[in-house]
């Protein structure tokens, strides 16, 4: 099967005037409610953070906003009483979250979405209407080696009478903390199932993981004989793995297009920093060593956006190459956020090592989505394998 773009993808990706409204939308109202002064507020204290353990903070009443503009029902289907906007929407809107580094549960909830959507029960379908009323909800199904093939899930499932009781571990729960549901892959004895369970379900544990992104929180849960009833079976045994495969060109799109943003403002920032900051009495903007780098930057970042949204266009038009298209901007979204950090912090000089300095904490959520469900090695390497075989494969034939 040919990997080479398509006559199918429009020409603008899909990208029309109502998507246009969107990213408009979105981009004055957390101009207005998610300002560089109310994040600062959210995150300045670390040391709670870092020393304390106390959780991030976030700002629940723009969250609430936030679901009455209809964020969280956008990719569910109109007929579960969402919005049945395109991939080339969603992408556009997370875009403009990144770029705001929002600390909110939107992008779990946008991820989970996606897997219920893939799911096609009936009782997934109850779920998406509770998504669109506002219902939070973060996959689940992580082992503690950091694998992220849903076979390798740490849950099991065992059926009694028309229950399903859970025992076993999820790590690495993406903003654990914000959301009502985890959306859990289980391993039954026929197979992995999806299941949802509320949060506060009777033998469910939240453990927070130490991690540096002070824009969310990450945690593993344990559930002690947590009883799920047929209503929040999601996905049989037999369909489980096949859905959250199905749901993996979304999932990588949606962290690549919060890496794009990020890194625009990143890239902005340093920019304008570099315009007024004096050395030898001249702009450092002035400087080969300055600019050089800079220009790079902004090349990794609009070919990481090119291909984000040839990987959102292709989910809506071409399914069958979407996954190929999503590892392909993961892996570029990845590696420009890491340059692009790194760069940040750099060119601020003195500054950009402080606390004080802004560009920390869009440092530390890039580097957290840079290798969240695989860096751009890890992307790369799951690339080689789709196109031209295991490695294995390619050494024997070598040899041969």
């Amino acid at each position: 099967m040919s990997h080479e773009c398509s006559d199918v993808q429009p020409s603008d990706f899909g990208f029309g005037r109502d998507e246009a409204l969107l990213r408009e939308q979105a981009r004055k109202f957390l101009h207005e409610h998610a300002s560089l002064r109310k994040l600062r507020q959210l995150t300045g204290d670390h040391d709670a953070v870092y020393t304390r353990g106390e959780l991030p903070a976030f700002d629940r009443a723009v969250w609430r906003h936030c679901v009455e503009l209809g964020w969280t029902a956008l990719a569910i289907p109109e007929e579960c009483g969402g919005i049945g906007a395109k991939m080339v929407a969603v992408a556009a809107l997370v875009e403009e979250v990144g770029r705001r580094a929002l600390p909110s549960p939107l992008i779990a909830t946008l991820i989970a979405t996606y897997v219920l959507r893939g799911a096609a029960t009936d009782a997934a379908k109850t779920w998406l209407g509770r998504v669109a009323d506002g219902t939070t909800i973060s996959l689940a199904f992580g082992d503690r080696a950091g694998s992220w093939e849903a076979d390798a899930t740490e849950v099991s499932a065992e059926r009694q009478g028309n229950e399903l009781v859970l025992d076993g571990t999820a790590w690495f729960v993406q903003d654990a903390f914000k959301v009502d549901t985890f959306l859990v892959a289980a391993r039954a004895a026929e197979g992995i199932c999806l299941v949802a369970v509320s949060k506060t379900a009777p033998g469910v544990s939240v453990e927070r993981d130490h991690i540096f992104d002070l824009t969310r929180d990450q945690a593993h849960a344990t559930f002690s004989r947590t009883r799920v009833s047929a209503a929040d079976l999601l996905a049989l045994p037999s369909q489980g793995l096949q859905t959250l495969h199905a749901a993996w060109p979304s999932m990588l799109t949606i962290v690549s297009a919060d890496l794009v943003g990020t890194s625009e403002w990143q890239l902005q920032t340093t920019v304008e920093y570099a315009k007024a900051r004096k050395q030898f009495e001249r702009t450092i903007g002035s400087f080969q060593a300055v600019k050089h780098p800079l220009v790079d930057a902004m090349m990794q970042i609009d070919q990481a956006r090119s291909l984000l949204y040839n990987a959102a266009c292709a989910i809506d038009v071409e399914p069958g190459r979407s996954e190929i298209a999503a590892r392909m901007a993961k892996s570029a979204a990845s590696d420009a956020a890491v340059f692009a950090s790194s760069r940040s912090v750099q060119l601020h000089g003195g500054i950009g090592f402080t606390w004080e300095c802004d560009v920390h904490v869009f440092f530390k959520r890039n580097q957290h989505n840079a290798a969240l469900y695989g860096d751009g090695v890890h992307q790369r390497r799951k690339l080689a394998n789709a196109l031209i075989g295991p490695m294995t494969s390619v050494s024997n034939a070598n040899s041969a």
